[in-house]
């Protein structure tokens, strides 16, 4: 797949999750997360007020760690889709 058509798909799955009505996962909320700063390559250091929740945010974080920018949107997208093909 081609970087325009990745971009594509990365930016419907963004939108599919920010238009999900529903509440995710815990799990699956953190690999999105993971997934999405280091796809739009975002440094910022987890920013909730509950220190657990930046503790949990950087773990995955850190687990997400070496893969590449297209590989984030890849991995991203493939979640997306497996979660929602888990719903039917």
């Amino acid at each position: 797949m081609d970087q325009e058509a990745l971009n594509k798909e990365f930016e419907q799955a963004v939108e599919r999750v920010n238009n999900y009505p529903e509440l995710f996962p815990a799990d699956f909320l953190l690999r999105l997360y993971a997934y999405y700063k280091k796809a739009t390559h975002n440094v910022d250091p987890p920013g909730s007020r509950r220190a657990i929740i930046n503790a949990f945010k950087a773990n995955a974080l850190f687990q997400a760690k070496g893969i590449s920018e297209s590989e984030a949107k890849e991995k991203y997208v493939q979640l997306v889709k497996d979660f929602f093909e888990e719903k039917r």
